[in-house]
């Protein structure tokens, strides 16, 4: 079988990060112990994780978000009287999956940063 025609094909077609996947495996010895379906699964994806990354990265870039905030970074102690437990559920995102809206109400300048780790 021809390795780069296959490479160079999946890369024209718009999915280079399946090629990338096929050629680690090609050069993976481990690989050979599976099966046909299974390296296509991974393969497969492979290219469905990259798809959904580069999304993603697209619309934060889109959203034009000032800050790159995270949960991680949110100080519960200061006087801005957060609930741990409310804001902790709110980053599960079952808000979402449940088709919930979100208000967060406030003086003006506080819940900003807080906004942006839940997009």
């Amino acid at each position: 079988m021809l390795i780069q025609p296959t490479i160079e094909k999946l890369t024209a077609m718009g999915l280079a990060a399946m090629a990338r996947a096929f050629q680690e495996q090609m050069n993976c010895p481990d690989m050979t112990a599976l099966s046909f379906e299974e390296r296509f699964g991974l393969i497969v994806d492979f290219q469905a994780t990259a798809n959904d990354n580069r999304r993603m990265r697209n619309r934060l870039q889109s959203a034009r978000l000032r800050l790159a905030a995270s949960i991680e970074d949110l100080d519960f102690k200061s006087g801005r009287s957060l609930d741990r437990a409310v804001i902790m559920s709110l980053a599960q995102n079952q808000w979402v999956t449940r088709h919930h809206n979100i208000l967060i109400t406030g003086p003006t300048g506080a819940g900003n940063y807080e906004k942006q780790w839940l997009m």
